[in-house]
């Protein structure tokens, strides 16, 4: 195998990606920017998501699921979130075909089954989950909440590369909601170091904890604490995030709780994620 593979030292990213096809990890799939994860690389993707899912649960979370698909109104609700994705957003416009009358054995959209409201395609789901949130959260006995989702996004990437970004790529995302600010940030960091622990003593890559900075912050978030790992070009690689999103996402959906007192508050937000493949 090593005598067709391309050495590292002359074309690092050429030699990782054909060292995945070589492994049977995945391949380049017909759709752009997409891959095929085969069965050895889908076993170890189980083994990890096993170990992330426990750890996850160990700390209080719970599994749920949200729709693929995002209202754009909805999506737009949180303009800083909503600008930061924009550029890298598919849009379902249409919700059916038709064949072509001058093109025998072709289909074409039909102009007759618009949307009324266009639809984006997940490329993370703050705008959904807290939209649901506000009908989930009435009182502080309802806080905190936790939450992970087990999913994909779709993100449209201009240059992929398999395993490290593609245009569809299978995640988990936590969203939680606190009533205050002490325990958002105090859960924002818990997530970090749950990362961390995950990527050195289950996955044995060392990494380094921080926070980024204000221009390289997750679109919504007043904070982005994340976990860093070296790889062997000298180059740093984003392993994991996570947000603490301040009342931003609460104050776009209405999510409120009546406190102990009786009176009105916005909740406090954080989202996580862990690019798995």
């Amino acid at each position: 195998m090593s005598k067709n593979l391309t050495t590292r030292s002359e074309d690092y990213s050429k030699w990782y990606n054909e060292l995945v096809v070589k492994a049977d990890l995945a391949e380049n799939s017909g759709v752009r920017g997409c891959m095929v994860i085969k069965p050895y690389g889908y076993a170890i993707w189980e083994k990890m998501q096993a170990e992330l899912d426990r750890m996850f649960k160990e700390t209080g979370h719970q599994n749920a699921y949200f729709p693929l698909f995002v209202p754009k109104s909805m999506f737009e609700a949180e303009e800083k979130n909503a600008e930061g994705f924009a550029k890298e957003c598919a849009i379902v416009t249409h919700y059916r075909l038709k064949n072509d009358p001058d093109k025998p054995g072709k289909l074409m959209v039909d102009p007759n089954a618009k949307l009324e409201e266009e639809l984006i395609v997940r490329p993370t789901s703050e705008a959904i989950i807290w939209s649901t949130y506000k009908g989930w959260v009435q009182s502080y006995r309802d806080l905190p909440l936790l939450i992970n989702q087990w999913a994909n996004v779709v993100r449209w990437e201009m240059r992929t590369r398999l395993f490290l970004r593609t245009a569809e790529f299978l995640w988990q995302e936590g969203h939680t909601a606190h009533a205050t600010k002490a325990e958002a940030v105090e859960e924002s960091e818990k997530m970090m170091n749950v990362y961390a622990d995950f990527a050195e003593n289950f996955m044995a890559i060392p990494v380094i904890k921080g926070m980024k900075t204000e221009t390289e912050r997750f679109a919504g978030a007043e904070e982005t604490y994340c976990i860093e790992a070296l790889m062997q070009d000298g180059k740093a690689l984003q392993a994991g995030t996570s947000h603490f999103l301040g009342q931003n996402f609460a104050k776009a959906f209405d999510v409120k709780f009546a406190n102990a007192e009786g009176k009105q508050e916005y909740v406090w937000g954080t989202s996580w994620g862990f690019l798995l493949v």
